[in-house]
């Protein structure tokens, strides 16, 4: 759940990559610290295993200051995707303000991207979190392999996951801007509701993604029409 700190001014939100192995998690965080202007972000932490996999999770953090004097925190986490680490993900899962679910999308792990969506929903359970008001963005990753599922095949998929999607290609950065600014557009308006971000710490939508997209590289990403970034 979102930090307030009101003696210091700061708002602390946390966003959750979640997803199968190897389903591009890491990549999505490793692209946007590329994109981030190194001055409002921290390191990119990371613990992998030997082949490439993270054992416990990434975390990069992305902070601005609002022109009300509130400094805001950004923490962008992912999860291990192997079954041996179910305990890691529930943990890492705590007190998530949105959660960005990166799906492989081809046909051979379309039965990993089920599995791992109900995984995902038991483990928010687990941590009280209701999905059904959670802002949750999909992210449909490897659009471009040979093995990728047309659009029509995804039918099936959108009966089951609700939530709005974004084609990508993280390795390439395609589609990783889009998935954050629509998962933190809809994170900053569940937050509103429930704490009153700008009745209370006077923080618009319009500053809160300013702030933050005004300091990415946004060269080739497609945000909806509506995104002003100053």
């Amino acid at each position: 759940m979102v930090q307030f700190n009101e003696d210091s001014r700061e708002i602390a939100v946390k966003v959750v990559y979640y997803g199968p192995a190897l389903s591009g998690k890491t990549t999505n965080l490793q692209s946007l610290f590329q994109k981030i202007d190194p001055k409002v972000r921290g390191r990119l932490m990371t613990l992998d295993t030997k082949d490439d996999r993270t054992l416990f999770f990434d975390m990069m953090p992305v902070f601005f200051r609002t022109r009300a004097g509130v400094k805001v925190k950004l923490k962008l986490y992912t999860v291990p995707g192997q079954v041996m680490h179910e305990s890691t993900r529930r943990i890492v899962l705590q007190g998530t303000d949105a959660v960005a679910f990166v799906a492989d999308s081809r046909r051979s792990e379309a039965g990993s991207t089920l599995a791992y969506w109900n995984n995902m929903l038991a483990n928010l359970e687990a941590n009280g979190l209701d999905y059904r008001t959670l802002p949750i963005v999909v992210q449909l990753n490897k659009r471009d392999l040979p093995d990728a599922r047309a659009d029509h095949e995804l039918d099936d998929l959108r009966k089951v996951i609700q939530p709005p999607f974004v084609p990508a290609v993280a390795i390439r950065g395609d589609g990783v801007v889009e998935t954050l600014y629509l998962l933190l557009q809809r994170c900053y308006r569940s937050l509103d509701r429930g704490f009153g971000l700008e009745a209370v710490w006077q923080i618009t939508e319009k500053e809160f993604l300013g702030q933050i997209f005004s300091r990415v590289d946004l060269r080739g990403a497609r945000l909806p029409p509506e995104a002003t970034v100053p």
